[in-house]
């Protein structure tokens, strides 16, 4: 029997009601939980296809033990009846339906499912002409995520709906550790909004939160209105509470307000604004303070160090009105380019170090704006920018920031030739350099190129010649300034006695410098099957040589705008120059030789051992320098072993270090080693030493040790071994962060329980926490954000994390690379 019969919209109000109040920002963890339902599948009914999105189309099928016209117009079905439409099915012992009236009743273990949840139910009745419908006493379960709950009665008519004494909760359904309740929610999926009336939150049989009325979203369409609030406390801002406000306003773009009141500090506000169209997107966000209270309230804190290096106050503290923008927009420019901006500014020096909670928020010293056109094709890439850099740390000056760049023309092409046997490109660059203080410039590099690309199976040879030709246009200033220390240094005369004429025969506004560059990377491949304790594994042997010249050029007569000198490690063993930028091209005689071995996993295919081990050896010493004083940058000889180990012995261990060891002056210049061990589903520990000569020496151990399947203690100990009596610039030994905590997780709520004990800013102090946070999975978290602090701190912490690089403090911790702040004045 197939009769036109449109089956019964159960799910309308149940599955987008009460869930609709969780928190979906991060995947739950469920692993607790028992495997139970609290409405088992049903036998009789198959597997839901398909999703809501088709059903419409579809037609239902009734199917029963017993048919039978009780009048003209009513049918009784009875027996197992069955109604199934795509994903939907009803199941039920009697099924009345009036044809011409369009009234129908499902009575007796009524049973309904779809591909997003399961419902039973006492009795169904409705009228399918008028569109309503009305469910009494019923269960229902979602399939789709976790969660499961009942109600009193539903009523629907049309787009509009009531669930009457709804309950909703993701613990077991034996265990309600936590439920939230309704006396009524109506919905209008219409307009997409629910409103509920005496909601209640237990805790146990314990209420712990009524709402009298509260209006929220039952769909995916925006809606203008109040967003959870932050609320914490510290001894800095006192009582802190964060209202975001949403403002919908056209389907392509938004805006958010943050007021924000700290008691001990005052208001301030912040907003952002969000836009999306075909060719692009954007934000645009910023915060003001008109009157932050803080460095009236705390002025001792805004100190520098004078030239004997003692703290003495600020004589430019932070204004009153306090605030930061932040601009990141991009628009495509056809199918190869595209525009990109990245503009950020902060009020004062001491912003960022105002508004954070450590160190990681603190880290950069600038403020980096850019704007600029890329474009990429097949063999080529290229683009126009410019950038600006403004000072965020009050400990410096404006002589401390980067060059500004405006603007910078940058382009690569590089052509295969023979199967790629070939490649023959070229690589340039356009800056003209702008800045506060110094005079600057302008500069061209070019260096074309052509290397070949010889390999087999187990062996390859990569020669690869350039030419690099580096020109400058100097402002006299800066022409005189490169000058004036070359003159001394030829004529052996102090710079102050200097006379014009003897500065102007080594002046020079326009030098270059053209010098040829040639390598040679070639290595062999050699594997044996080798037996470790009864397993099997592929052992290579991997030696590799790079050979590299570049004549020497005197290049005292460039400036420096934005070069330095690399870190030492394994990747500068095979790079063509010592340095970053144009500005210096290192001269080189040299031969790198490098030794690689893995073991290789026959059984799974997984490495089990790395190691590595390679320096330099320096056929002539290389006098390219950045200082015109120092007459050589390396001796001829040997650089510093670098060796680089990385060992899983099984999925539970994992081990890496790094070692340096200069046989000149036999000392170590590196050591690093982390290891860390998995045991249990959730518990790890990590071990850390990294050690650089006269730049830092640093240990961190954390750990997660769950003791049972609830309880768990989390700890950190990073600790900072290094001192160093500079009357500056001193560095004291001490810890940089202390966690330890406990936290008690169970099916459906979690609550850790933190005291930390770290170092916020630059002078050195440690400030103090006790943390708390009550999460109720598939609702939300009340209290401050422990678990983002333990994330952060102990890698490995959540599993999904292992892979990824922790925080660090670089220059630069934007989204962008660059430190424009965020709308979030917590950063």
């Amino acid at each position: 029997m197939r009769p036109t019969f449109r089956l019964l919209p159960l799910s309308l109000c149940i599955a987008l009601a009460l869930p609709a109040t969780a928190a979906d920002n991060e995947p739950e963890d469920f692993r607790l939980c028992p495997i139970r339902d609290s409405v088992p599948a049903f036998d009789d009914a198959q597997a839901p296809v398909g999703n809501a999105d088709i059903r419409a189309a579809q037609p239902t099928d009734i199917e029963g033990d017993e048919l039978e016209g009780q009048d003209e117009r009513s049918t009784l079905v009875q027996g197992n009846v069955r109604l199934q439409r795509g994903d939907q099915f009803l199941g039920t012992d009697k099924l009345t339906f009036n044809s011409e009236t369009g009234e129908y009743t499902a009575e007796g273990s009524v049973r309904y499912q779809d591909s997003g949840m399961r419902i039973v139910a006492k009795r169904a009745e409705g009228n399918q002409e008028a569109d309503t419908h009305r469910i009494t006493d019923l269960s229902y379960q979602l399939t789709e995520r976790r969660g499961s709950g009942g109600a009193d009665r539903i009523e629907l008519k049309g787009d509009h709906g009531a669930l009457i004494g709804a309950t909703y909760s993701t613990c077991d359904p034996a265990q309600r550790v936590w439920e939230l309740e309704a006396d009524r929610i109506d919905i209008d999926t219409e307009e997409g909004l629910g409103v509920a009336r005496g909601a209640k939150l237990r805790i146990g049989k314990v209420p712990v939160l009524y709402v009298p009325w509260f209006m929220f979203p039952v769909d995916d369409r925006r809606r203008t209105g109040l967003l959870y609030p932050s609320i914490s406390m510290s001894s800095r801002n006192g009582f802190d509470w964060r209202q975001p406000i949403y403002f919908n306003l056209a389907p392509n773009y938004d805006a958010t307000l943050y007021p924000r009141l700290m008691s001990e500090r005052g208001v301030a506000l912040g907003s952002e604004f969000r836009w999306l169209y075909p060719q692009g997107q954007g934000t645009v966000a910023g915060t003001f303070m008109p009157s932050d209270r803080l460095p009236e309230n705390d002025p001792d804190r805004y100190q520098v160090r004078d030239a004997n290096g003692n703290l003495v106050r600020d004589p430019n503290p932070p204004d009153e009105n306090r605030g930061q923008f932040a601009l990141n927009a991009l628009h495509t420019l056809g199918s190869k380019w595209y525009a990109a901006a990245n503009l950020g500014w902060v009020s004062d020096t001491h912003y960022l170090e105002d508004f954070s909670n450590s160190l990681y928020g603190v880290a950069t010293y600038f403020i980096r704006s850019d704007v600029g056109a890329y474009g990429r094709g097949r063999n080529w890439e290229a683009s126009i920018t410019a950038d600006h850099y403004q000072l965020s740390d009050y400990t410096l000056s404006e002589a401390n920031l980067p060059f500004d760049r405006l603007p910078r023309a940058y382009a690569h092409w590089g052509q295969p030739f023979f199967d790629d046997l070939l490649e023959i490109g070229i690589d340039g660059e356009a800056v003209r350099f702008e800045h506060e203080v110094f005079d600057a410039g302008s500069r061209i590099d070019i260096k074309p190129y052509a290397a070949m690309s010889l390999e087999g199976a187990a062996w390859f040879v990569r020669p690869k010649v350039a030419w690099r030709y580096t020109g400058y246009d100097l402002e006299p200033g800066r022409a005189r300034a490169i000058a004036v220390p070359r003159a001394a240094a030829a004529l052996g005369i102090r710079a102050e006695n200097l006379t014009d004429e003897q500065i102007r025969s080594f002046y020079d506004a326009t030098p270059s410098r053209s010098v040829p560059i040639s390598s040679l990377d070639m290595g062999v491949y050699f594997d044996r099957t080798a037996a470790i304790r009864g397993e099997r594994y592929l052992q290579t042997l991997e030696p590799r040589l790079y050979y590299l010249r570049v004549p020497y050029e005197d290049q005292s007569d460039l400036p420096l705008f934005d070069t330095s000198p690399m870190t030492f490690s394994w990747g500068q063993l095979f790079r063509d120059n010592r340095y970053t930028g144009p500005d210096r091209q290192t001269d080189a005689n040299q031969l790198t030789v490098a030794l690689t071995s893995r073991l290789i996993s026959e059984d799974d295919g997984r490495e089990r051992l790395a190691a590595s081990i390679g320096q330099i050896h320096y056929l002539d010493e290389s006098r390219v320098t950045l200082d015109p004083a120092q007459a050589i940058a390396v001796e001829r000889g040997r650089s510093a072993w670098v060796a680089d180990l990385s060992v899983s012995p099984n999925d539970r261990w994992t081990i890496n270090a790094a070692y340096q060891w200069d046989p000149k002056f036999r000392r170590e210049d590196l050591a690093a080693l982390r290891a860390r061990y998995l045991f249990g589903d959730a518990g790890i520990v990590n071990i850390g030493y990294r050690y650089r000569r006269d730049l830092l020496e640093q240990v961190d151990f954390s750990f997660v040790y769950p003791f049972n399947r609830n309880w768990s203690f989390v700890g950190r100990y990073y600790y900072s071994l290094l001192e160093r009596p500079d009357p500056v610039s001193p560095i004291e030994a001490g810890p940089l962060e202390t966690i330890a905590g406990v936290q008690w997780e169970s099916c459906c709520l979690a609550v850790r329980v933190l005291g930390r004990r770290y170092l916020r800013d630059r002078s050195g102090e440690l400030n103090n926490s006790l943390q708390l946070e009550v999460e109720l999975k598939g609702l939300g978290s009340a209290g401050q954000k422990a678990e983002r602090v333990l994330r952060r701190a102990i890698l490995g912490y959540d599993r999904d994390d292992l892979y990824l690089v922790p925080p660090s403090s670089v220059n630069r911790p934007g989204v962008d690379g660059t430190a424009a702040p965020s709308s979030d004045p917590t950063l």
